[in-house]
C-alpha cells in the first residue's frame, strides 16, 4: 500500500488542490455502487441512486419541537434510482462497448450512519466477463460527521453473475466531503488488496501467468457547484489509477495501462423532483500507443478506442 501511495505522490498533490475541503457545510452527494455513471467517486459514467439526494447543512434545532422531530425521523430509509446512459464509463474506460447501458441501484440506510446496497449494469466488449454480461456491485459502509464535513468509508464487492469466479474482486474506499462556500468538494481513496481478479495473467510481451495476484489504487477528487436560481449543478472529476498494467484472467483490467489519469466535466439538470438529466465530457490520458499494446481487447468491435474523449448523456429517475 505504501509503495502505491509513493508512486502516486504527484497525483495526490494535484487531486488535493481540487479536493481539500474547508467543511463550511455538507453538500456532497453520496454515491451508490461503483465507484465511479455519472458516478463521480468511482468515475463510472452513470448517476447512482443517492446522486439526486443532496446532503444539506444542519439547520438550527427548535427546542420546542425537537422531541417530536426525533419521533418522526425514521430509523431506516430506502432510496433508489434507475438510469439509462449513452455509455457506461468506469474510471474513463467504456464498459459497454460505447453502447447504451441500463443501470439501477438500491440503498438501505440506518440513522446511525450504516448503510448497505446494490447497483447493477449491463456490460459489453471490454467490460464483459462472461455469464450474463452483467455487473453487480454489493456495498456496505458507514458515514460519520468530521467537523463540518462527512467521512464515508466502506467496502464494494464487484461481481459478474454466472461469469468467471476469478473476475470478482473487493475494494475498500474512504471519501471525505465538505464545502468551500457554494462549492462542494470530495476527496476519495479506493484500494483493492492483492487478488487474482486484478492479476497480470497475460503480460504484454511475456508468457501467461495464471494465478498472478495484484492490487489496485485509485485516487479521486470531485467538485460540484449549484447555480443559484436554476436547477443546474456543475461538476468536475479527476482520478488517478495505479494497478495491473496488462490483462487480467478474462483479458481485461481495472487499470489497463498500469497508471493513468481520467477526468470529467459536466452538469446535472433537475427539471422536476426525482428526475435528473446529465451531460458529461469524459476523457483519459491513455495514449494510442498504450492502447495498441492491449488490442484487440481494448477496443470496440469496430476497432475504436474505448478510452478516448466522449460526451455521455444519461437520464435518472430516483426516489
Amino acid at each position: 500500500m505504501s509503495i502505491r501511495f509513493a508512486s502516486a505522490a504527484s497525483a495526490v498533490a494535484l487531486i488535493a488542490c481540487l479536493s481539500a475541503p474547508a467543511f463550511a457545510s455538507e453538500t456532497e452527494t453520496a454515491v451508490a455502487g461503483s465507484a465511479d455513471a455519472i458516478e463521480i467517486d468511482d468515475t463510472e459514467i452513470t448517476v447512482s441512486d443517492d446522486a439526486a439526494v443532496a446532503l444539506r447543512a444542519i439547520e438550527p434545532i427548535d427546542l420546542a419541537t425537537a422531541s417530536h422531530q426525533a419521533e418522526d425521523t425514521p430509523a431506516i430509509t430506502i432510496s433508489g434510482a434507475a438510469t439509462l446512459a449513452s455509455d457506461y464509463r468506469f474510471r474513463g474506460v467504456s464498459q459497454s462497448d460505447e453502447g447504451i447501458a441500463a443501470q439501477a441501484g438500491l440503498t438501505v440506510s440506518h440513522s446511525s450512519g450504516f448503510y448497505v446496497g446494490a447497483w447493477g449494469s449491463n456490460l459489453a466488449g471490454w467490460g464483459t466477463f462472461g455469464g450474463s454480461n452483467t455487473e453487480l456491485d454489493l456495498y456496505a459502509g458507514f458515514k460519520l460527521p468530521v467537523g463540518e464535513g462527512t467521512l464515508d468509508a466502506g467496502l464494494t464487492w464487484y461481481m459478474y453473475p454466472s461469469g468467471l469466479d476469478t473476475t470478482d474482486f473487493a475494494e475498500l474506499y474512504a471519501k471525505l466531503s465538505g464545502s468551500v462556500g457554494p462549492v462542494g468538494l470530495t476527496a476519495g481513496v479506493f484500494y483493492a488488496p492483492q487478488q487474482e481478479a486484478l492479476g497480470n495473467a497475460f503480460p504484454v510481451g511475456a508468457p501467461a501467468d495464471p494465478g498472478d495476484k495484484e492490487d489496485n489504487l485509485y485516487l479521486s477528487g470531485d467538485a460540484t457547484y449549484g447555480i443559484s436560481g436554476a436547477p443546474i449543478t456543475l461538476k468536475a472529476h479527476l482520478g488517478y489509477s495505479d494497478g495491473n498494467p496488462g490483462l487480467g484472467p478474462n483479458g481485461t483490467s481495472v487499470a489497463p495501462t498500469g497508471t493513468y489519469f481520467d477526468w470529467l466535466v459536466g452538469a446535472d439538470i433537475v427539471p422536476i423532483s426525482g428526475l435528473t438529466l446529465t451531460v458529461a465530457y469524459v476523457d483519459t490520458d491513455i495514449s494510442e500507443a498504450e492502447a495498441a499494446l492491449i488490442r484487440p481487447n481494448f477496443a470496440t468491435l469496430d476497432g475504436d478506442s474505448i478510452s478516448d474523449a466522449t460526451v455521455v448523456f444519461s437520464v435518472t429517475a430516483s426516489f
